[in-house]
């Protein structure tokens, strides 16, 4: 008698800890999304898992004058980097970083902000977000949505900066102010424009100041999903 009460209590224990672990799974999947998340999720974050290759030419231009080039071949899989300038090509691995390769990635983690600062929010776990609110954006003077990511003050390559991301409705960042060591004052604000569809991510290829006689922008860009290697 005394076996069958044990079996009944660790039948029920076990029954309960189950149903605590359903119960925890399906508010899991049923929990409202971050905002960061519904911007990363707006520019295509969910197709990021399927990728396989991601090429990339970024280049800053002044009025007429090119900037100099720095052209990306990056696998998100393997963590394997190469970077092809004017003057050098240098291969290397995200996780293997050298006195070598740290000048190169810096570059590439600088560029690849960049070009994927949507996923960067969701991406970033050492960052603090604000809670959005309403304001006027620094370009354009429309009223839209705001959050600012912040790095913390110790690690990595731009510790204690931050950034006023402005985005609208549907989540689609607009601009930004980029603010060094998190000071009152702006460092630069850019826009977010010329969105071009790579395979279901949506990337804007162009970042103008104020006046559009500087422009960051991003060409040759090129995506293979895991299959059509």
């Amino acid at each position: 008698m005394k076996s069958l009460y044990l079996g009944l209590i660790c039948l029920l224990l076990f029954s309960t800890c189950k149903s605590d672990k359903s119960e925890s799974r399906l508010k899991e999947i049923h929990k409202e999304p971050t905002v960061a998340r519904k911007i990363a999720n707006a520019h295509g974050f969910e197709n990021w898992k399927n990728v396989f290759e991601v090429k990339f030419t970024f280049q800053v231009d002044r009025d007429t004058i090119k900037g100099k080039r720095r052209s990306w071949t990056w696998n998100p899989k393997t963590k394997n980097v190469s970077m092809v300038t004017e003057t050098q090509t240098v291969s290397y691995t995200l996780n293997a970083i050298d006195s070598t390769s740290i000048d190169t990635d810096r570059a590439f983690i600088n560029d690849k902000f960049w070009l994927l600062i949507p996923f960067q929010l969701v991406w970033n776990t050492s960052t603090t977000i604000s809670e959005p609110t309403k304001a006027e954006a620094p370009i354009s003077k429309n009223q839209l949505n705001l959050i600012t990511l912040t790095y913390p003050n110790k690690g990595g390559y731009t510790p204690g900066d931050a950034y006023d991301i402005f985005y609208s409705d549907d989540f689609i960042i607009k601009e930004w102010v980029f603010r060094k060591g998190n000071s009152e004052e702006p460092t630069m604000a850019t826009t977010f424009e010329n969105y071009k569809d790579y395979k279901g991510i949506k990337i804007a290829t162009d970042h103008k100041m104020d006046g559009g006689n500087w422009n960051l922008n991003f060409t040759e860009v090129s995506i293979t999903l895991v299959g059509q290697k």
